[in-house]
C-alpha cells in the first residue's frame, strides 16, 4: 500500500491514530455466507467465490465492515471500541478493475447513537479534507429508520414494508416497487392445490406439497432453496399482489421521497410533512433531530450537508443513518457509510452491539489528486 499511495496512506494512518482508533487487519479470505445473507443484492452479484478443501464456501474480502465485526465478536473485546483499517478489497466494478484499496473506521458499542453517527460523518469529512485540501465536498444524508417509520405509519403490511426497505438505496428497485404498489400485477397463474394453499396462507401445507413434488421429480430438497422458503415466498408474493395503497397514502409516500433539503432545515421539513399527511414518526424523528444537532455541533459546513429522503445505500444491513460524501459536482462517492445496529447480533454477538462506520475509495481520491496537480 505504501508504495502505491505513499502520501495518502501515511496521512490516513496518522489521522486514524489521532482519532483514537485501533488499527486492525482482517483476512483476505472470508466466509461467504455473511456477505451472501446480509451484504445486499448489488454486492452479492460482484463478489469472488471460492471453496476450501473441506467444501466451505469462501470469498475474497469484498468490503471491511462484516470482517471487522466478525473479528470483534471472535476477540470478545469490550465496547465502545473504534477500529480503523486500510487495505485491498476485491469485487467486480462497473468502472473496471477487480481490486482496489479502501480505508475506514467502524465505531462499535457507543450507546449515544446521535453522537456516534455525527462523529462518523465528521471523521469521513476530516479524512477527505486532509487528503484533498481545497476540494469542495458535498455530504448527502439519508435515514433508513425514518423511511421505515413512514411505511409503518402509512399502514403498509409487513411484506410491503420489507420489499420497500430492501429497495431503499436503489432508485430502479424503488421505482419498480412503487409502480407495483400503485398498480398491483394480476394474480399469477397458480392453480389447483397450490393456489388453494397460497390463498389460505398455509405455509406448512404448501411446504409439504412442494417437497412432495420435488421428491416425485427426483430433486433433492437440499440442492436449492428449501421447500419452506419457497412456500413463504409464494405466499408473500400473493399478499403483496392483494395490496393497493390508497391514493392519499401513495401521494404521501411520494411527497416524503421528494424531500431534499439542507440538513439544518430537515427536521422542520419532516415535521411539516408528517403533520400534513396526518402521520406520527415518533422515536425515529426524535433520533433524526438529535443526530442533526450532533452533526451541527461537529462544525461541518452547513451548506455542504443535505438530507435526501430517498437516499439510501445498497447494503442490506443498514438500520438508520446512511451517508455519502462526493466532490462537489462529482458523479461518484468518495466515502460512504451508515448505521448497522442489527448486524453484530446477526453475525453471532451474544448481546446487541450498536455500530456505525464508513469507508473511503482511495483510487477515486488519487484520481482527483492527480487531476488537481
Amino acid at each position: 500500500m505504501t508504495s502505491r499511495y505513499p502520501a495518502i496512506s501515511a496521512d490516513i494512518i496518522t489521522l486514524f491514530a489521532a482519532r483514537n482508533t485501533h488499527a486492525v487487519e482482517v483476512a483476505v479470505l472470508q466466509p461467504a455466507d455473511p456477505f451472501l445473507d446480509m451484504a445486499g443484492e448489488d454486492l452479492r452479484r460482484r463478489i469472488f467465490l471460492t471453496e476450501s478443501e473441506t467444501g466451505k464456501t469462501l470469498c475474497l474480502r469484498p468490503e471491511f465492515t462484516i470482517p471487522v465485526c466478525l473479528d470483534h465478536i471472535a476477540s470478545q473485546a469490550g465496547t465502545p471500541r473504534r477500529y480503523s483499517y486500510l487495505g485491498e478489497v476485491f469485487r467486480q466494478r462497473r468502472e473496471g478493475g477487480n481490486e482496489f484499496f479502501q480505508a475506514g473506521i467502524e465505531d462499535l458499542g457507543d450507546r449515544d447513537t446521535a453522537e456516534a453517527d455525527a462523529r462518523s460523518v465528521a471523521d469521513a469529512h476530516a479524512l477527505l479534507s486532509l487528503v484533498l485540501p481545497g476540494q469542495s465536498l458535498a455530504i448527502t444524508l439519508g435515514d433508513q429508520g425514518i423511511f421505515e417509520a413512514v411505511l409503518a405509519a402509512l399502514g403498509l403490511p409487513r411484506g410491503w414494508r420489507m420489499r420497500l426497505a430492501r429497495a431503499f438505496g436503489s432508485a430502479l428497485l424503488l421505482q419498480a416497487a412503487l409502480a407495483d404498489l400503485a398498480n398491483p400485477p394480476r394474480n399469477s397463474q397458480l392453480a389447483g392445490p397450490v393456489a388453494a394453499l397460497v390463498l389460505d396462507g398455509d405455509v406448512d401445507g404448501l411446504s409439504a406439497h412442494i417437497a412432495g413434488g420435488m421428491e416425485a421429480a427426483g430433486l433433492s430438497a437440499s440442492a436449492g432453496r428449501a421447500p419452506a422458503d419457497i412456500a413463504r415466498r409464494l405466499i408473500e408474493k400473493a399478499e403483496l399482489r392483494s395490496v393497493r395503497l390508497s391514493n392519499e397514502a401513495f401521494a404521501a409516500l411520494k411527497a416524503f421521497l421528494a424531500i431534499d433539503v439542507p440538513l439544518d432545515g430537515a427536521t422542520q421539513a419532516l415535521e411539516s410533512f408528517a403533520a400534513g399527511a396526518g402521520l406520527s414518526l415518533g422515536a425515529a424523528l426524535e433520533k433524526f433531530s438529535a443526530r442533526a444537532r450532533a452533526v451541527e455541533a461537529h462544525g461541518l459546513p452547513a451548506k455542504q450537508v443535505r438530507y435526501d429522503a430517498a437516499f439510501g445505500r445498497p447494503l442490506d444491513y443498514y438500520t438508520g443513518l446512511v451517508f455519502e460524501i462526493a466532490a462537489r459536482g462529482g458523479d461518484r462517492p468518495l466515502a460512504g457509510g451508515g448505521r448497522y445496529d442489527r448486524l453484530l447480533t446477526l453475525l453471532g454477538a451474544r448481546t446487541p452491539i450498536p455500530g456505525v462506520g464508513f469507508s473511503v475509495w482511495l483510487d477515486r481520491i488519487e484520481a482527483l489528486r492527480e487531476k488537481a496537480s
